[in-house]
């Protein structure tokens, strides 16, 4: 579930709010964490997504009196935020995204607009990871709070009250978010600071020219799936069996390119993976870390940073 970041200037647009459309007419369960049986389009079968109810403890009548409470607040399709309206994510594309994601008991799941919590609670509660999400609206971190209480994973899922521009999520190994394309590229700075190898899932929107890895669609929504890359671009010496050469490269994202034809063709990356072909046609295969890259039968050192 997340929010789907939109001013109140651009809803009065309306080629955007044509753009909007199709989000805004995804079925909703009535129960908002409730879901059916649902084929994963990246399994041989089923999964269940839901109902949220079926492996939580019994809820406690106190919990839903206390101020805020379910009784209080209940949340609206198109809803007004910040600066957003809020539109639900199908539990066949959180399922989808999170195991595109290769999620594990390891990883730190952060949802940026978390909404009513259930992409950090799938996370925490069908992938085992710890997951925190990130919300503006108070009420919706409250009733984020309660559902984690609900699926019996309060223990590893966590959820704050904040501006996901002003909140430090640097230390997560995977990043969901439901934005506009605006705001994913506002974002997109910032998320490739983040460690290589760090996983960003993105429903229905793009990163502007940051090429996905994959795109991942479903009967009801379509996400993309990008993984930070480390930084390489500058000038390499390159020890690839009893040959020594140096090679430049300028980076765009996954992408590096040559600065001029020489022995490397192309480059790409994924986190810190690195794979080149040589100008006679070779791959080779390998990591990076830092100023170093090595693979089997090969090493390069960076002597010079990019400009």
């Amino acid at each position: 579930m997340h929010l789907v970041r939109l001013s109140f200037a651009l809803l009065l647009a309306t080629p955007l709010c044509a753009q909007v459309q199709p989000i805004m007419s995804t079925p909703m369960a009535a129960d908002p964490l409730a879901g059916p049986l649902v084929e994963n389009p990246l399994a041989s079968g089923p999964v269940m997504v839901g109902p949220i109810a079926d492996t939580a403890a019994p809820i406690n009548p106190a919990l839903l009196a206390q101020p805020g409470g379910d009784e209080r607040f209940q949340p609206e399709v198109g809803q007004a935020g910040k600066d957003v309206i809020w539109v639900p994510t199908p539990d066949s594309l959180v399922t989808a995204m999170l195991t595109v994601a290769d999620v594990k008991p390891g990883d730190y799941v952060v949802d940026l607009g978390s909404g009513d919590g259930r992409i950090a609670i799938a996370a925490g509660r069908d992938f085992g990871a710890r997951a925190h999400g990130i919300e503006y609206n108070p009420d919706m971190v409250a009733l984020a709070r309660r559902n984690a209480r609900r699926a019996g994973v309060a223990d590893r899922v966590s959820f704050a009250n904040g501006d996901i521009f002003a909140s430090d999520f640097s230390d997560a190994t995977v990043v969901t978010l439901y934005l506009l394309p605006a705001l994913n590229e506002r974002l997109r700075p910032i998320l490739l600071k983040m460690k290589p190898g760090t996983r960003i899932l993105s429903n229905s929107f793009l990163m502007g020219d940051w090429e996905p890895e994959r795109t991942i669609s479903t009967d009801d929504a379509t996400g993309y799936f990008w993984i930070v890359p480390a930084k390489a671009a500058g000038r390499w010496a390159f020890e690839v069996g009893d040959e020594r050469f140096l090679a430049d490269f300028t980076q765009k994202y996954q992408f590096l390119t040559p600065a001029r034809a020489g022995p490397i063709r192309d480059g790409r990356l994924k986190g810190s993976n690195v794979a080149f072909t040589r100008a006679n046609g070779q791959s080779i295969e390998g990591e990076v870390d830092g100023d170093s890259m090595a693979g089997r039968g090969w090493t390069a050192s960076r002597v010079k940073p990019a400009n």
